[in-house]
């Protein structure tokens, strides 16, 4: 049978019919087994009355004439010669009085009958007494069948109570089932519902509400994504062909054609640094881990993301410096020399543009507790107030320009390589002064 067909109110119902069943048996047997104890200590009671007088008179020597039994006891007195005194038995065990007489003390059961040997020792010899009842077999039969009857009757109640208690248990889920497949005909703002009761299927509604809104607010992203690559294609495309468009129609000396075909292969530069930053994006969105580099390794890679940065600021009055204070340069940091390099080199140009012809930036590396920090500093003025809450946000661009020319990409870019790595970037601005933004990197466990 494949329990993994079965509904859930089916196996919980199934599971504690079971569990009841096999709790009845345990406690049946042990009802009947006390039962049985209690009839036959009843019994052994009665045949400890019967032989009382009988053991009494042996014990006082007073066994000239024994007094016979009453009505319905059966009892057998032998004399140390052997010989049956008294003699009540019945016909089934009248044959065996001497046997039974012989038997060692204790209570036995002989066919039908429930028989107790006793042995009395006195002056004149050994005496032997044995009584013996009726075994109450009749009784114990309607005992069994009472306990029988009885807990068939508890154990269907309880298979019937645990059906409803589950589908009592199990009505919120199949409201959440019915409210997603709501939300799934037609989605809107709407959530799955919370029951008033603080217990697990709360909590699980309320995680998948946590769920929905994060995929709704994905979606939105993408969404939006979607939309400003399409505006920023769509200008320099539109650029492209209309300076191709120009160069071909209507320029009438090679150096006009030269002045146009240039302003297109910019804009297409552009271009195509767009669509490389998008895919460096969903490079980081789709990456899982970290990628491992040592300590060495960044700070050379700081080295070589500076010397990027001059050849970049060439004609231009700025100063880049980087400083790299790193004490054991055998650290392992989780973040791996390209991406660390990508890291470097966005945030250089960022700085870049803010500073426009002249200008300081500062690279530094140094350990901080447990993770190495970046820190990339200029003082091109910083950013507007405002500004800064949207800056890790794609395609966003402050008015006045830190990225001019850029697509709003180099801090995202920057942001993902430092969540994947389970760092952090900060910003610490100060307008009309500079800015310096912080990117930690943590260490390798096993580094």
């Amino acid at each position: 049978m494949n329990l993994s067909r079965l509904t859930i109110r089916a196996r919980i119902t199934g599971g504690s019919l079971i569990i009841a069943i096999l709790i009845s048996i345990v406690a049946g047997v042990i009802v009947f087994g006390q039962v049985q104890r209690i009839v036959r200590d009843g019994q052994v009671r009665v045949l400890d009355g019967i032989e009382g007088q009988y053991v009494t008179a042996i014990t006082h020597d007073d066994t000239q004439e024994m007094d016979p039994p009453g009505p319905g006891q059966l009892v057998a007195v032998v004399d140390p010669t052997g010989a049956a005194v008294v003699d009540t038995l019945p016909a089934p065990l009248a044959t065996e009085v001497t046997t039974l007489a012989a038997e060692p003390d204790g209570v036995r059961r002989v066919g039908d009958y429930l028989v107790q040997s006793t042995t009395v020792s006195v002056d004149g010899g050994i005496w032997h007494v044995a009584t013996a009842t009726v075994a109450d077999d009749g009784v114990m039969n309607e005992v069994a069948l009472v306990l029988v009857a009885s807990l068939a009757i508890i154990n269907i109640a309880f298979g019937a109570s645990a059906w409803l208690i589950s589908s009592s248990a199990l009505r919120p889920v199949t409201r959440l089932r019915r409210s997603a497949e709501e939300l799934m005909v037609a989605p809107g703002t709407d959530l799955l519902p919370v029951g008033p009761a603080h217990d697990e299927i709360a909590e699980l509604a309320a995680t998948l509400n946590e769920l929905i809104g994060d995929l709704r607010a994905s979606a939105e992203r993408e969404r939006q994504v979607v939309s400003d690559a399409s505006h920023e294609f769509r200008t320099p495309l539109a650029i492209i062909q209309t300076r191709l468009e120009l160069a071909q129609r209507e320029s009438t000396t090679l150096g006009e054609m030269r002045t146009d075909v240039a302003a297109a292969q910019k804009t297409l530069m552009r271009l195509s640094s767009l669509a490389t930053s998008m895919l460096e994006l969903s490079r980081i969105d789709a990456q899982t881990a970290p990628g491992r580099a040592s300590a060495s390794e960044l700070a050379e890679e700081l080295a070589d993301g500076a010397d990027r940065g001059r050849q970049r600021a060439a004609g231009r009055d700025i100063r880049i410096d980087y400083h790299s204070v790193i004490e054991d340069p055998a650290l392992i940091v989780c973040v791996s020399e390209s991406d660390f390099g990508r890291v470097c080199d966005n945030l250089v140009n960022n700085a870049l543009d803010a500073l426009g012809t002249t200008g300081t930036i500062e690279l530094r590396l140094t350990r901080e507790s447990w993770h190495l920090r970046l820190s990339v500093s200029d003082d091109g003025g910083g950013m507007a107030d405002a500004y800064v809450p949207h800056a890790f946000d794609r395609f966003s661009r402050e008015s006045s320009a830190r990225t001019t020319g850029g697509a709003g990409l180099g801090l995202p870019i920057v942001a993902g390589i430092a969540a994947v790595s389970g760092g952090e970037v900060t910003l610490h601005n100060e307008p009309g002064v500079g800015l310096r933004v912080d990117v930690t990197f943590p260490l390798a466990a096993d580094g």
